[in-house]
């Protein structure tokens, strides 16, 4: 069918009326959603303030924040059609995480999520589903396999530090990359160890890669933009991760022993007649890629402060290589009971974590209509809910802008008393699983990268200013130079 130029002549004040109708609808529904809440009073049509999130997301965030820093302790924006509640206030935030309404507020944890992740895992499930998947999860984290984990964690940091002081010795450089690196192979060496050969691991670098890139773009699924890319990516990567579950689950039925994350956690399915629902292998390797997410960059973010910030306070750096030096005497690989004698440095990576919590923000979605207690304001429903988990760090503790482990020491117990403002590792059902292993990566790299390694920050004007990529980081990627401190690197076994 031809339409003639005179016919769309005829038609332009029409089309232009329903466009601007369209513009004022879409202005009014979001005024209507956000009612009393701060929030722009004009919001760019259609992809909102999309834009400004992509290009700047520190300040994006940071406006969020101070808008919502008085009360009712929120703020509203629009993004790619979807109206957002930035939630600055502790308690309001506990009222998102911690299920009050069973299944009011489903977790997406990126703005564009479930179209970058897929639909099958585990961060978009909830209720019976989501309750069964997790108990699978809890062989993944008993003593033995964390015990497991914590020896091969060890040989892939040991071997990075090794090679970044072979290779940067007395030069500056910025550890973003490196300790990206050192985070994708320890994070492949101990979920799928054994099933991914070199070549796998090249192409699952590459792919990680290409995923990273268009976390960070505006959702155009189109081959050649950076989250179209991404997508296929993250499709890539679970198929990969789906592969490694099958042999895993050969090499259990077999009877052998568990080496990697895999291995304990298809020992039990393998154990169970019949199989537990959302067992098979490409459940399981969309279960992994999330894990694979959460603690790829989530570590590569606290790995890079615990640096910067151990070189800027440089009385918790001495008190952490004595103690670490009084326990470990570089001869042999850092024991589960040694580990636990490191109860100060453990208070630092506790305090990194707090101080520079990696993902700042959780993403939930209000799947009804959502009144929050103290103040009167209903969430309605389809709105994407930003809970801070960065300015909750920032709340109830003592002197909280100060950088302080002691303030997690037996005495204090800060963690403790103001547990409900400690939320870097989430609150209530999609509580983080990993957290031990995650603590225990920090400590693990701290101790070693202290004593092992002296380093001098190379700072400039900003360089500890927060940027997103995606989890947070020191805006120069941590610049240092890096020398040898002891005599010769441990000879760890099977290294």
């Amino acid at each position: 069918m031809i339409i003639s130029v005179s016919t769309l002549a005829s038609l332009a004040p029409y089309i232009v009326s329903a466009l601007l109708l369209f513009l004022l609808l879409e202005q009014l529904s979001y005024h209507v959603k956000k009612r009393n809440i701060p929030g722009p009073l004009f919001v760019p049509p259609i992809i909102g303030n999309a834009v400004s999130l992509v290009a700047d997301p520190t300040s994006f965030w940071d406006k969020q924040s101070a808008t919502a820093g008085t009360s009712p302790g929120l703020s509203a924006n629009y993004l790619i059609r979807k109206f957002i509640v930035y939630i600055r206030d502790t308690e309001l935030s506990h009222q998102i995480f911690s299920n009050v309404r069973p299944d009011a507020f489903h977790l997406v944890g990126h703005p564009f999520g479930k179209k970058l992740f897929g639909d099958h895992n585990l961060i978009y499930m909830f209720g019976e589903d989501h309750k069964s998947v997790r108990r699978q999860l809890a062989p993944n984290f008993t003593p033995k396999a964390l015990s497991t984990y914590t020896s091969l964690q060890q040989l892939v940091i040991l071997r990075h530090l090794r090679r970044w002081e072979e290779t940067f010795s007395g030069e500056s450089v910025s550890l973003r990359n490196l300790v990206r690196e050192l985070n994708l192979e320890t994070s492949q060496t101990v979920f799928v160890g054994p099933y991914l050969d070199d070549e796998a691991r090249n192409r699952f670098r590459a792919d990680y890669n290409l995923f990273n890139l268009g976390s960070m773009a505006l959702p155009i699924d189109l081959p050649g933009f950076a989250f179209g890319e991404a997508r296929r990516a993250v499709t890539r990567l679970a198929d990969t991760l789906a592969v490694c579950a099958g042999k895993s689950k050969a090499r259990m039925a077999a009877g052998e022993e568990p080496t990697c994350l895999i291995d304990f956690w298809m020992q039990a399915v393998v154990e169970e007649n019949p199989p537990p629902p959302h067992s098979g292998d490409k459940d399981i390797g969309g279960f992994l890629f999330d894990f694979l997410f959460a603690a790829q960059d989530a570590s590569t973010s606290s790995l890079l402060w615990a640096v910067s910030l151990l070189d800027s306070h440089p009385e918790v750096l001495r008190r952490v290589r004595e103690e670490v030096t009084s326990i470990w005497s570089f001869d042999s690989m850092i024991t589960v009971d040694q580990l636990a004698e490191m109860e100060y440095t453990r208070c630092v990576a506790r305090e990194v974590v707090r101080f520079r919590p990696p993902a700042t923000m959780v993403p939930h979605v209000a799947a009804e209509d959502f009144p929050l207690t103290t103040t009167s304001y209903t969430i309605p429903r389809g709105t994407i809910v930003f809970p801070s988990v960065f300015d909750s760090s920032f709340q109830g503790f003592n002197e909280p802008d100060r950088f302080d482990p002691d303030r997690f020491s037996e005495t204090r117990k800060e963690d403790q008393v103001f547990k409900r403002n400690f939320l870097a590792f989430g609150w209530g059902p999609h509580q983080c699983v990993g957290q031990r292993y995650a603590l225990n990566h920090l400590v693990l790299f701290i101790a070693m990268f202290s004593t092992l390694l002296d380093f001098e920050r190379i700072r400039s004007d900003g360089c500890d200013e927060i940027v997103y990529c995606p989890t947070i980081s020191p805006k120069d990627g941590c610049t240092v130079v890096l020398s040898r401190r002891v005599a010769a690197f441990p000879d760890l076994p099977f290294n």
